[in-house]
């Protein structure tokens, strides 16, 4: 059982990892904002794995529901609209 756990973690890792360079070198603001959800909900998966499902409750509901959600209406009403500038002109 433990090296199915030592699997597991060291999936996850990579995951984490991975999610987390795309945060940093991803062009679009709306591709680094998936992939900081993808490294938010790995980080749950570490609680789970903890057996600290309430904590990993918690990190689901407030960083990857309300956090996530914040900077995707944040982009939304900040991008710039390059259609009605088209036709304005």
């Amino acid at each position: 059982m433990a090296l199915l756990e030592s699997i597991a973690f060291a999936l996850f890792a990579i995951v984490t990892l991975g999610s987390s360079l795309g945060v940093v070198l991803a062009r679009d603001v709306w591709h680094s904002a998936l992939m900081l959800g993808v490294a938010l909900l790995s980080v749950a998966v570490y609680y789970v794995m903890l057996r600290a499902e309430f904590i990993a409750a918690m990190q689901i509901l407030v960083y990857v529901g309300g956090v996530l959600i914040l900077i995707t209406f944040a982009i939304m009403l900040t991008e710039k609209d390059t259609q009605s500038d088209e036709v304005a002109t």
